[in-house]
């Protein structure tokens, strides 16, 4: 399997906000932002053996490992969503 980017990240990274052409993208009214609320994922609390060396890397990031933890699988699944659902059909 190759996940490889084809994405030329340097040049991204080097664009400015003028840079990215938004024309195809509807302005929101106030409207929207009238209706608008904030909504975050439903979390669970699990259990998980993770090898001591892992373990101890996050903890050295500091005081919220736990949080880095749950954002490195969600990154994790996200990335693999697509070659899950194909391999399974």
């Amino acid at each position: 399997m190759n996940n490889t980017s084809k994405t030329d990240w340097e040049r991204i990274d080097a664009m400015n906000d003028e840079d990215i052409d938004t024309s195809d993208i509807p302005p929101l009214s106030a409207g929207f932002w009238a209706k608008a609320q904030l909504s975050s994922p439903k979390q669970i609390t699990t259990s998980v053996q993770i090898d001591s060396e892992t373990f101890a890397w996050f903890q050295s990031q500091g005081e919220n490992a736990a949080q880095q933890m749950s954002a490195a699988l969600k990154i994790y699944a996200e990335a693999h969503k697509s070659y899950l659902t194909t391999t399974k059909s």
